[in-house]
């Protein structure tokens, strides 16, 4: 597995301060004398803090970080050392209550440590490269929606898309399986017929009846063979309804059984009234259609077919001649033939925006066929792609389908190519794989749209590209993108994925402890989210306001829920909460029930949130064979559940972790297991203080923000440049990528925190608009 989480990795691997570029570039210089000084200057440290729980005597968690003898062994195990530096960045290590390190110890070890093993040249980074990746249910979705100009809900029976660091749109974990190649088959074939109407399918509809529905008056029954005898006079009939009123075609398949001086006859019947006679000659080797066109109103009508010259001669020297039946095997009713043609759609005029003359067919396909296949391939094609598609289209022209449909044939091999269902970009220079270029103007256009719409490009992107200026405009596209109603993807996708609400559909409270949550607060819930996310996106406010806004977005029902008053209806609206204890996502009921279990709070999922998404301080798993806390009524009932945890926090096994996410969770206690302010906790008062692991105490969730939004701004600023960079590059981040997140933080801390320098930095970055091939530029830190 490339690196580790990637947000985990990038914190801890880098300085917060908001001169953050430029402190990496001195630190860096200060690094790279320490180099080589592994004996003098760093295995004391080690000695003097690590070697008591992680010795050659004493290895806890099976790591003994003294038989790291030299520089080289340290190297061999760059894994390893990559979670030291994490938790030596987090203060994780040495644990509570163990000798800690000054301030300068832990940067030496932390620069040590960077130059060593993780160098990077910000004058000539090393941008990465991205797998190639399929397009995930999302991003197919609105990829159909605007190249075919139709919606078909096809994406919705693909199979779940696999997540990795926190999104479902990185290239390493969207695998193509045997069944969602078998529903991009079909998928295909359902798009194409929604999008296209071909005289094939403009045909009136057919109803069948098979010999199992017919109904029989006289002398009839079903037989072995499975067709219908009618004899002694007998009518075999159905009911049809007619939704339609107009000219239908009555159409019933069958054969006589011939005897006596004349052949078979059958009158076809409407509500028992003869509509036309025939005389049945057909056999049983040979079955024949017969067929009458009627005026149908709109209603129930008997659609029958009667046998009309019984005959029945014994004695008859030859058997041929002594039995005369009628047998029928379908009854088929067509119609209305004049009902007017459906409209052509406007999917099937922006396709089909050629239309064949004589003599120019092959030609007005190949046009059509490279038109589209350069917008689903979100790039140029080439002649021998376009004549391979117009060999399909041909194909099936000659088997003597229509024009409309030999095309839909040949869409249907676009929209199944790696070329549409993946996002590829190639090595821009095949020859030399492992140096760093600029993308082309057409994948950058594509690494943009899905960005920021989770889309394919439109025309005017794929218009500047082609031209080769789309880097020039890129600010002005930017703004119109983020002012287009697509872009409103970001929120949902990008939101939706960063704090986690997508999985609030998942979230179960128990319904006898948490009866007022329902559906519609489920759904309100999310809206609010949504709603405060894209208003910063949108209004270009501080990305602080995540923390610390002060206001937000309710209806009638969720302002309930949070005890303000004033507001009616369903419309969300904007409210202030000035006065209210809440405050920034951490308070919105979103985030708390899906960190909650089902009959209680949880401080342990609330402070693993808070660490995860907000600080990028991924806590370890647990380790196996930790008990459980208790959760008896008994022990409900004799203390709250911050107590129990205190006395679970006891055991060293769950100390480490759990004294870093807990407090964070404490600080929470104020809101119930589905987001609602409360005082108590059944007969025990709310207890909402805490210390952080780096020694800020606090007192309730408004102090808490406090803390966040001030004293660790620059980590959740991080977090959240790490977030997004991840989100747009489709990959995780690697230690080299440290730059461009220096460089963003820094300028967001220049900028005021606004939104718009976030997009526009994340944009603009190295690992954005450039690429390289295989392996890794600067693992030896020369850069060459």
């Amino acid at each position: 597995m490339r690196g580790l989480l990637a947000c985990g990795l990038l914190a801890s691997i880098a300085f917060v301060s908001t001169q953050a570029a430029v402190q990496v570039s001195r630190n860096g210089r200060k690094a790279q004398k320490l180099a080589g000084q592994y004996d003098q200057k760093i295995k004391p440290l080690l000695n003097q803090y690590c070697y008591s729980c992680h010795g050659a005597e004493k290895q806890k968690a099976d790591l003994s970080l003294e038989k790291y003898g030299d520089v080289a062994a340290v190297k061999a195990d760059r894994k390893l050392w990559e979670e030291v530096l994490r938790k030596l960045r987090h203060r994780e290590m040495p644990p509570e209550g163990k000798p800690q390190p000054s301030d300068a110890e832990r940067e030496r070890l932390v620069s040590w440590i960077e130059a060593e093993l993780f160098p990077v040249d910000c004058d000539h980074p090393d941008p990465g490269r991205v797998t190639i990746r399929r397009l995930n249910r999302v991003e197919y979705r609105n990829t159909i929606r605007d190249l075919v100009g139709v919606t078909v809900p096809v994406a919705d029976d693909f199979p779940a898309d696999d997540t990795g660091y926190g999104f479902d749109n990185i290239g390493d974990v969207l695998s193509l399986s045997p069944l969602l190649l078998e529903k991009y088959l079909a998928a295909a074939e359902k798009i194409v017929d929604a999008a296209i109407l071909d005289p094939e399918s403009q045909s009136p509809p057919a109803r069948v009846y098979e010999p199992k529905a017919f109904k029989v008056e006289g002398g009839g029954s079903l037989a072995d063979s499975g067709t219908f005898s009618l004899y002694s006079q007998g009518e075999a009939y159905v009911t049809h309804t007619v939704t339609n009123a107009g000219e239908y075609r009555i159409r019933v398949l069958g054969y006589g059984q011939q005897a006596g001086p004349e052949p078979v006859k059958m009158a076809l019947r409407l509500d028992k009234q003869d509509a036309q006679i025939f005389e049945v000659t057909e056999t049983e080797s040979a079955p024949g259609w017969k067929e009458a066109r009627v005026e149908l109103e709109q209603g129930r009508h008997r659609i029958g077919a009667a046998f009309l010259n019984d005959y029945y001669k014994q004695d008859d020297p030859n058997p041929a001649n002594r039995d005369r039946n009628l047998l029928l095997e379908r009854f088929e009713i067509v119609g209305p033939l004049n009902a007017p043609a459906p409209p052509v759609p406007e999917s099937q005029r922006r396709i089909l925006f050629a239309q064949p003359a004589p003599g120019t067919t092959n030609e007005c396909a190949r046009r059509v066929l490279a038109e589209f296949a350069r917008k689903a391939f979100r790039r140029p094609v080439s002649s021998d792609e376009v004549t391979r598609l117009t060999e399909i289209f041909r194909t099936a022209l000659e088997d003597g389908v229509s024009f409309e449909r030999s095309i839909k044939i040949a869409l249907q091999a676009v929209l199944v190519s790696p070329h549409f269902l993946f996002r590829g970009e190639l090595q821009p220079d095949p020859n030399n794989p492992r140096k760093a270029t600029p993308v082309d103007e057409f994948a950058l256009a594509s690494r943009l749209s899905y960005f920021l719409w989770s889309s394919m490009p439109d025309e005017e992107l794929f218009g500047l590209a082609a031209k080769g200026k789309l880097r020039k405009n890129l600010d002005a596209q930017v703004r119109r993108m983020i002012s287009d109603p697509k872009s409103q993807a970001l929120v949902e996708n990008f939101a939706g994925q960063w704090l986690q609400t997508r999985m609030l559909k998942e979230a179960a409270p128990d319904p006898g402890t948490f009866p007022s949550f329902d559906d519609g607060l489920r759904a309100a819930m999310v809206k609010e989210t949504e709603l405060l996310f894209a208003h910063i996106f949108r209004e270009d406010r501080s990305i602080l306001e995540f923390l610390n806004a002060d206001y937000t977005f309710v209806n009638e029902r969720l302002a309930r829920h949070y005890g303000l008053a004033g507001v009616s209806g369903t419309e969300f609206r904007r409210v202030s909460l000035k006065g209210t204890p809440r405050g920034g996502v951490l308070t919105h009921g979103s985030v708390l029930t899906l960190t909650s279990n089902p009959t209680r709070t949880s401080p342990v999922k609330r402070g693993k949130w808070v660490l995860e998404n907000l600080l990028a301080q991924a806590p370890p798993p647990p380790p196996p064979g930790v008990p459980p806390l208790n959760e008896t009524k008994e022990a409900a009932e004799g203390a709250s559940l911050r107590q129990r945890m205190e006395l679970h926090r006891q055991d060293p096994m769950c100390s480490s972790c759990h004294s870093i996410m807990d407090p964070i969770g404490f600080g929470l206690e104020n809101f119930d297991g589905i987001g609602a302010w409360r005082d108590r906790e059944g007969p025990f008062p709310v207890d909402a203080s805490g210390t952080l692991n780096t020694g800020e105490p606090f007192s309730g969730a408004a102090e808490l923000r406090g803390i966040l939004t001030t004293r660790r701004r620059d980590q959740f600023v991080r977090c959240l440049v790490e977030k997004m960079l991840t989100y747009a590059l489709g990959r995780g981040l690697e230690y080299y990528d440290r730059c461009a997140v220096d460089r963003i933080a820094a300028d967001l801390a220049h900028g005021g925190y606004r939104f718009s320098i976030l997009v526009n930095g994340v944009i603009r970055s190295v690992p954005f608009q450039m690429r390289r091939g295989e392996g890794d530029l600067f693992a030896n830190g020369t850069g060459s």
